[in-house]
């Protein structure tokens, strides 16, 4: 198996039931965290994030928990809304949702429409809470990590960086829309060509905790 496909499923060959579990283990962990936290939530970018480990040394009057999940859409997140936000009624959100999407294909009108309606119902059930909807990180679809090339095809075919910053303008005016705050907290992740830095991913579309290092001293201003 490749590091790109052991990345994507760690060493669980089925992924569907993969994210099933962590979301049941997310469930019952609720039972007993916080009310009034800061939560992080979004796909694979996000579940790699080590927050709950660097949030030791930041002197945080709250605590960060994370609730992202690999492979997923918007779609996804949809169904899982109690899990990943509500159950935690947090204080402030950071969400960065829908990269998945646009690397399978999910038509354009229907990705907005979800994170749209996600947004929706954040302003809903919690008006009070912060939510800071992230820019897409950068990737790097050039340089070589090993994998074949049918993987790096059916990886970067439609997950590039014009794709993503594209994407990334789209859910910028959902953020206003709800007078939400987007962020791009991506300063210092890119080479001179715009793709992320080698050095700091082991797949380029996944970063290394160096790399979230770097995104997480873009971001503690928002913390």
């Amino acid at each position: 198996m490749s590091e790109r496909s052991t990345s994507l499923t760690n060493m669980n060959p089925d992924i569907e039931q993969y994210k099933s579990d962590l979301r049941a283990r997310f469930a019952q962990q609720n039972q007993t965290a916080k009310k009034g936290q800061i939560v992080f939530v979004g796909s694979s970018t996000m579940e790699m994030f080590p927050i709950e480990k660097m949030q030791q040394g930041l002197g945080l009057d709250k605590l960060i928990y994370n609730r992202g999940i690999r492979a997923t859409t918007t779609a996804e997140l949809l169904m899982a809304m109690d899990v990943c936000i509500f159950d935690l009624a947090p204080s402030k959100i950071f969400i960065n949702i829908g990269s998945n999407d646009a690397g399978f294909g999910v038509p354009e009108a229907t990705f907005l429409a979800n994170y749209d309606e996600i947004l929706r119902q954040i302003k809903e059930e919690l008006p009070e809470t912060q939510v800071f909807v992230m820019a897409y990180y950068p990737v790097n679809p050039v340089a070589d990590f090993g994998e074949s090339e049918a993987e790096h095809e059916a990886f970067f075919s439609k997950r590039n960086n014009e794709i993503l910053e594209l994407a990334s303008s789209k859910v910028a005016l959902l953020a206003q829309k709800y007078h939400y705050e987007f962020i791009n907290v991506n300063a210092g992740l890119a080479d001179v060509d715009g793709n992320l830095r080698k050095e700091l991913t082991f797949d380029g579309g996944h970063m290394y905790p160096a790399g979230y290092e770097i995104v997480l001293g873009n971001m503690k201003k928002y913390l």
